[in-house]
């Protein structure tokens, strides 16, 4: 086997071993919002963030596995900015419950704190497969 094969492979490994990774992840990530989504109070403000909160960090999970069975780098692509602006959203909606004082900030501090990573992780990812998509079309 020689040294590029060995790297290709090391390479193939990594970002296997990470897709899994950001597979459990969102998932958990889903799993936190949903436990806290259902000690919301119950009210009818709690109630509609609650809904859009759930929604949009479900959303993270399942729309990131859906990338990963992504046909071409473009589907990859527009895939990944659909799970961005999910991320996003879910930093929104966990802003808003913060700052209504619905719930306390040392509640929702974790998770606002993994949505902000996910989204900035997600937006790497994009700009990265942006720039490999790119240098397979200039070295045609």
């Amino acid at each position: 086997m020689n040294l590029d094969t060995e790297i290709g492979i090391l390479i193939f490994i990594s970002t296997m071993e990470n897709n899994i990774d950001l597979k459990l992840r969102t998932k958990k990530f889903g799993l936190r919002v949903i436990k806290l989504v259902n000690y919301l109070p119950n009210t009818m403000a709690a109630k509609a963030l609650g809904n859009q909160l759930l929604r949009s960090a479900t959303s993270v999970g399942a729309n990131y596995r859906a990338a990963c069975r992504a046909k071409s780098t473009k589907d990859f692509i527009n895939k990944l900015k659909i799970v961005e602006e999910e991320s996003d959203e879910c930093q929104f909606w966990l802003e808003l419950l913060e700052e209504s004082e619905i719930v306390k900030p040392q509640l929702i501090g974790n998770l606002k704190k993994e949505a902000s990573e996910l989204t900035a992780i997600f937006v790497t990812a994009i700009n990265s497969a942006k720039r490999n998509m790119d240098k397979v079309r200039n070295t045609k």
